[in-house]
């Protein structure tokens, strides 16, 4: 089949990659324009863009793709089938209603818990056990369209967002490569979500990257692994921020203020929380690398007492 890809981010490439390996006609790519990221605020072409270019693959970028432009190169590559993954604009009724196959979408979570725009972050701030992959028919909804495929994968402790989104990413290129191979053949069976049942994955914003040590360290303890490796749960330290990568639970209960740092050994420290205690393991401070919390406390002292967060 003639496939356009729309995609953005990291997770998406793995789809497009996946589909160009495995022989499909991919007749245009369509992404985010290029844009500053990074470290060094560089004007960068997106993950997708960059695949897209060591693959040859005809490529459009539009900061509007409900424009007459966007839908005019849609037509002009004809595609039989559209795929999405982690596109990152709305796609007008014009595009979604335009190939025979229909456009299908690579989400990351089990819909329809987490539709919307960070699923992966989402579950792990949540506290989900499991998330997944579902391949599903789009439609003019935010991820409301019928299910044509899932798999689902277990969040084990040690994961972080960027781990979880990686799984997920290999994941939906392997079940999306299942799905085309079965269009193929005839239209694959679906089945409508259940509205009662969906929650949403909302944009994620700066408030949910500073951390509220009133709250349970279980709580926070997810806020880090879901904001892990980016953009980083950070608290206030001299006025300044400090991001925090790796903390462990500690459910002792001490006294002292909450956000005190209680506990300092040489590998890590320990603050206490609205309920029980974290232990801090890795950690950043503003304009620096990320490191292990040993090496932070060896250039910092004084750190016992203190209360973060002030």
């Amino acid at each position: 089949m003639r496939v356009v890809f729309m995609g953005t981010s990291d997770f998406a490439v793995p789809s497009l990659l996946g589909l160009f390996q495995d022989g499909h006609r991919i007749v245009g790519v369509v992404s985010q324009p290029d844009r500053a990221r990074g470290r060094g605020k560089k004007v960068r072409p997106t993950p997708v863009k960059e695949m897209a270019v060591e693959m040859g693959l005809a490529i459009f970028q539009s900061n509007n793709i409900k424009s007459d432009e966007a839908l005019e190169q849609i037509r002009q590559w004809d595609p039989e089938i559209i795929v999405v993954a982690s596109y990152g604009q709305i796609i007008p009724p014009a595009i979604l209603d335009y190939p025979p196959h229909g456009c299908i979408n690579v989400h990351a979570s089990l819909l329809p818990r987490h539709r919307g725009a960070a699923p992966v972050q989402r579950a792990i701030m949540a506290g989900d056990q499991g998330s997944g992959v579902t391949i599903m028919y789009m439609e003019k909804g935010l991820d409301t369209g019928d299910i044509i495929a899932q798999k689902a994968v277990d969040i084990g402790e040690e994961m972080d967002s960027g781990l979880l989104e990686r799984i997920l990413a290999q994941m939906g290129a392997e079940l999306l490569l299942q799905v085309i191979k079965e269009m193929e053949s005839g239209p694959p069976q679906r089945r409508k979500q259940d509205d009662a049942l969906a929650t949403y994955a909302h944009m994620l914003s700066k408030e949910d990257e500073l951390i509220d040590w009133n709250r349970s360290a279980g709580d926070i303890l997810n806020q880090v692994r879901a904001m892990s490796p980016v953009p980083g749960a950070y608290t206030l330290l001299d006025g300044g921020k400090v991001k925090i990568f790796s903390v462990r639970v500690i459910p002792e209960i001490v006294a002292g203020e909450i956000g005190q740092v209680v506990s300092v050994t040489d590998e890590s420290f320990l603050v206490k929380t609205g309920n029980g205690m974290l232990e801090i393991l890795e950690i950043q401070k503003e304009g620096k690398n990320r490191i292990k919390a040993g090496d932070f406390l060896r250039g910092y002292r004084q750190l016992e007492g203190r209360v973060l967060g002030k």
